[in-house]
């Protein structure tokens, strides 16, 4: 996560998002891959939580530019906590008829229009696996490094 004026770091050509913040980002992915901290796993789910919570069962109005990341910790978790439950909300809201139905979704930043139900909650499920593992790896790395 970065200022905004201080613009994207090494690897990285753009800041994702509106405010004063943002997360790193690139067209494509740089090799080798960039460092990525917790704060930017956090961001990265929870603006994928948003938008397709939005282009799910919201008012898929969901723009990455209009995306504003949160400036602190705090911030970042309430954030995560809400767009979760927003996520949670569009689910529940799906009719069963509905499990097998290709462009349920229209979220932009994936393949969500070619998809399944059942294959957009995978996908975002491994999401939410991998980058929370990630951040519990972080986590425990960062508790334990003075020791």
């Amino acid at each position: 996560m970065r200022r905004r004026a201080d613009g994207p770091g090494r690897g990285a050509a753009q800041l994702i998002g509106a405010g004063e913040w943002g997360r790193d980002g690139a067209p494509d992915s740089p090799w080798p891959p960039p460092l990525t901290t917790i704060a930017w796993r956090l961001d990265h789910l929870s603006e994928t939580l948003m938008g397709r919570a939005s282009h799910l069962g919201g008012d898929r109005t969901f723009t990455r530019a209009a995306y504003v990341s949160p400036a602190d910790a705090a911030g970042a978790i309430a954030q995560i906590r809400r767009t979760a439950a927003d996520w949670r909300r569009s689910l529940l809201q799906i009719a069963e008829s509905d499990y097998d139905r290709t462009g349920l979704s229209s979220y932009p930043y994936g393949s969500d229009a070619e998809e399944t139900f059942p294959s957009i909650v995978w996908w975002m499920n491994q999401e939410i696996l991998h980058h929370g593992a990630e951040i519990a790896l972080l986590r425990d790395l960062y508790v334990h490094r003075a020791r």
